[in-house]
């Protein structure tokens, strides 16, 4: 079964690649992400993945939801982060955070600590940080892996604008 084009092949190629080499699974998994169309890991490429590495399911699940570069959902073709840390939050950021969700028509689950929302079309995905470190510069907005800073409404409805008519970050 292929899932976004990544085949059993492209699977057992990209493992055997890796093996070997320190941290193998950990590369092979980020490359398979990152040759998925919505560059995430569905269920079935981890499984393959599983199989072919000749290691539990259960272990590849295990390091895909213990590093945070790893996608469980789909992600958009472009991507917003937040930053939600004291200095970013003080500075505005949440009032950001809840344009920007507006702005696009994504809305997160009550309750949810950590925000990530695609858009359906899957043009945007926005997510939430911790703390970019940027204090100084907040509110901190990342922008298809750009950090830009001190932004604004009207900055941040530019930004969303930009990325819009870009291409995707593939």
């Amino acid at each position: 079964m292929a899932s976004g084009g990544v085949t059993r092949d492209v699977v057992a190629k990209v493992v055997a690649k890796h093996r070997g080499t320190p941290g193998e699974l950990l590369g092979a998994l980020e490359e398979l992400q990152n040759l998925h169309p919505h560059k995430y890991l569905p269920p079935e490429v981890m499984e393959m993945a599983a199989e072919a590495a000749g290691v539990p399911v259960s272990q590849v699940y295990s390091v895909a939801t213990f590093y945070a570069f790893f996608n469980l959902k789909p992600q958009g073709e472009h991507t917003l982060v937040v930053c939600r840390g004291t200095a970013c939050h003080t500075r505005g950021s949440k009032s950001l955070l809840e344009s920007l969700k507006k702005l696009l028509g994504v809305q997160e689950e009550e309750g949810a600590e950590k925000i990530f929302l695609t858009t359906p079309d899957k043009k945007f995905t926005v997510k939430t940080v911790a703390c970019f470190g940027q204090c100084a510069m907040a509110p901190v907005v990342e922008v298809d892996g750009k950090m830009h800073s001190n932004v604004t409404d009207a900055k941040l409805k530019e930004l969303v604008a930009a990325a819009a008519k870009a291409p995707a970050k593939r």
